[in-house]
């Protein structure tokens, strides 16, 4: 034993040379793993240092936490005061420790990226007695503590958007009809319907000009709320007017503003749910993110759901979730000269979507078919904030572009001919 302190002190000086070089989002990884250093056979601690229990404690509050959630950087926050109250506490006791050390700067550097205040509240280090039951993100980890097991719920992904183009919970990707209203969500928790109007006479094609949102009451967190959007009138209040519901301080359900009067979000901390709508042009889109499990939260005479099943098949105007494009730049059958729908040719609105998408996914192709069927540029823009509100809501990168006719993403020449040759026919079934 009598050799070990210079192991410990020379592996513990190595690590603090390393931690200087990492880059910021390191830190937290190193937090996570001083414990680790702690039951090393060659560096035991000899003094009375409970550096351990304060990261353990670190570790069990912020293990639950979901960086893309609403309301994480207050939650961080006040565990990283709690873990540095907890390393003062220790600082005497701890003084000769290059784990403890390495804690304190460690905490230093995330306080600085989150931009946490030093005064605030702190969290308990009894995760039982400090997980809001409001909070759904709160209440699994608090569950998932006393069954032993720590993972992270998994959350589904829906938008719809355009003529209209639906993405569903399974990541399907349809362009359907659904003239009149339907419902996108109907579980035990949340309740979404939209109704569409044609776009242009003679065709089948349609738009969303009404969203409705029902988040159903809940214990005590929130009571019923409804929400209701229609083209022109994007209000950031609850049909009753309030801008929240819960508790005035918690606010476990709010609505915030983005853009007056055409771009709002709400937040549903109590079950997890973030739901984006916009208005762009003439016309209403929206996007959601809640957890797996309360999205199939449904009785089975609530399944016609838009975001769980996708469009029924007579409702369908894609070819199996594809959109092909026609190979020469024809222009689409009119009902009216008039209408302004005639001046984009394939060329013209493969131009124009190119301007704000680079990348040709499902979402430019969706543009492309928007602008020939509508000659609407707004809908260029739809495209883009669809698949800007896939970037912030969805939970993995790796789906948030999809590609037609390609499970890798890129297409031959035999995929750009059955594509090319496609659109004409599904066109003209847009206006029979």
């Amino acid at each position: 034993m009598g050799r070990a302190a210079p192991s410990c002190a020379a592996a513990g000086a190595e690590q603090r040379h390393r931690r200087l070089h990492q880059s910021p989002p390191a830190a937290l990884f190193l937090l996570f793993n001083i414990g680790l250093l702690l039951r090393t056979g060659d560096c035991q601690l000899q003094t009375p240092c409970r550096i351990q229990k304060c990261t353990t404690d670190f570790v069990s509050l912020t293990s639950h936490l979901n960086s893309a959630l609403d309301g994480f950087d207050l939650e961080f926050c006040k565990a990283l005061r709690a873990y540095s109250a907890c390393t003062y506490r220790n600082s005497k006791v701890c003084r000769g420790n290059l784990v403890y050390h390495s804690a304190v700067l460690g905490i230093s550097d995330l306080m600085s990226q989150r931009n946490c205040s030093k005064d605030g509240p702190t969290s308990s280090t009894n995760p039982e007695v400090t997980h809001d039951p409001c909070n759904y993100s709160g209440r699994i980890g608090a569950r998932e503590l006393r069954g032993g097991e720590q993972t992270p719920p998994t959350y589904l992904f829906c938008g719809l958007f355009g003529d209209p183009h639906l993405r569903t919970f399974k990541d399907h990707f349809q362009t359907c009809k659904v003239e009149g209203a339907w419902p996108l969500i109907d579980n035990n928790y949340l309740s979404v319907q939209v109704t569409n109007v044609p776009l242009v006479p003679g065709s089948s094609a349609t738009a969303t000009n009404k969203i409705t949102i029902i988040f159903k009451s809940y214990q005590d967190c929130t009571e019923q709320k409804v929400y209701q959007a229609v083209t022109d009138d994007l209000p950031a209040a609850f049909v009753d007017g309030t801008t929240s519901g819960g508790d005035s301080d918690t606010k476990s359900l709010r609505i915030v503003e983005r853009v007056s009067g055409r771009y709002v979000e709400m937040h549903a901390r109590y079950i997890g749910a973030t739901v984006f709508v916009r208005q762009v042009g003439r016309y209403l889109m929206l996007a959601i993110r809640m957890p797996e499990e309360l999205a199939m939260a449904y009785e089975e005479s609530q399944d016609l759901q838009l975001c769980v099943n996708g469009c029924p098949s007579s409702e369908r105007i894609d070819d199996s979730g594809h959109l092909p494009l026609p190979v020469m730049g024809q222009l689409l059958p009119h009902a009216a000269s008039t209408q302004p729908w005639s001046v984009y040719t394939l060329e013209s609105a493969t131009t124009k979507c190119h301007e704000k998408m680079l990348v040709k996914d499902i979402y430019f192709y969706s543009c492309v078919f928007d602008l020939l069927t509508t000659g609407d540029a707004n809908f260029t823009a739809a495209a883009h904030s669809a698949l800007q509100d896939v970037e912030a809501l969805h939970p993995r990168k790796e789906r948030w572009h999809i590609f037609p006719n390609s499970g890798n993403g890129d297409m031959g020449k035999n995929s750009k001919l059955s594509v090319s040759l496609g659109l004409v026919c599904l066109i003209l079934l847009a206006f029979l």
